[in-house]
């Protein structure tokens, strides 16, 4: 039911709307790439160094990828390989890769359910999660990576409208330690959660997560 309304959904934006989705091209963050199998980054300013790099390769302005993406990046924090034999390593959300500090807007019309700041190296940062409804299905959007002095003023219960500015991009020192994106995530229950939602899973936690949180693309239509 919610897929179906989501699917309905045009001109929809969660990074600065004045960058057209022609403007966007994908990115591949797999083991498997390409890109980092020839740049090999490992720290912040290697990933924006290579970003960069696929992004003027690409004459584009923003890279987007992940949702299900296995990704060998969260081996640098204790947040996702605590068990190595099962680690969290599949991303469910969608990211958008931007190297500079860009507006962040709400997908759609919703109200403000929490704003926290999720530190520590490899988290989210500050981190803005939304509630919708939509054709009476009620679901979430959370906004993650963010500046922490964009937040500051946003209340829970605060009303947004569609394409409403509520954030702005932050930098490694306070988004976890990654270059400059935004995880952009749909959840249709948040469970027990309060301020924070897992965006990497286990594999055996693939099937639950892909129904809980389906492709932020159903909404953003960045790709057809």
């Amino acid at each position: 039911m919610l897929v179906e309304a989501l699917l309905k959904i045009t001109d929809c934006y969660v990074l600065e709307a004045s960058i057209p989705y022609e403007a966007y091209c994908p990115i591949d963050l797999s083991p498997e790439s390409e890109l980092l199998t020839t740049l090999q980054p490992k720290t912040a300013d290697d990933y924006i160094k290579a970003i960069d790099f696929h992004l003027k390769r690409n004459h584009a302005q923003v890279a987007f990828g992940g949702y299900m993406e296995r990704r060998n990046l969260y081996q640098r924090s204790h947040l996702f390989n605590e068990n190595p034999v099962n680690e969290r390593n599949i991303h469910i959300g969608l990211d958008l890769w931007i190297n500079e500090p860009v507006a962040v807007l709400a997908a759609l019309d919703g109200e403000v359910m929490s704003v926290q700041n999720n530190a520590g190296f490899g988290d989210y940062g500050p981190t803005v999660i939304l509630k919708h409804i939509l054709n009476k299905c009620e679901f979430y959007t959370l906004y993650g990576h963010l500046s922490l002095e964009s937040v500051k003023d946003l209340q829970t219960g605060q009303k947004v409208t569609k394409g409403e500015k509520i954030a702005i991009l932050g930098e490694p020192s306070e988004n976890g330690d990654y270059a400059p994106h935004l995880h952009f995530q749909l959840i249709q229950s948040l469970g027990d959660y309060v301020g924070d939602y897992p965006g990497v899973c286990k594999k055996s936690d693939v099937a639950f997560y892909q129904e809980n949180c389906p492709d932020p693309n159903l909404l953003l239509k960045i790709s057809k």
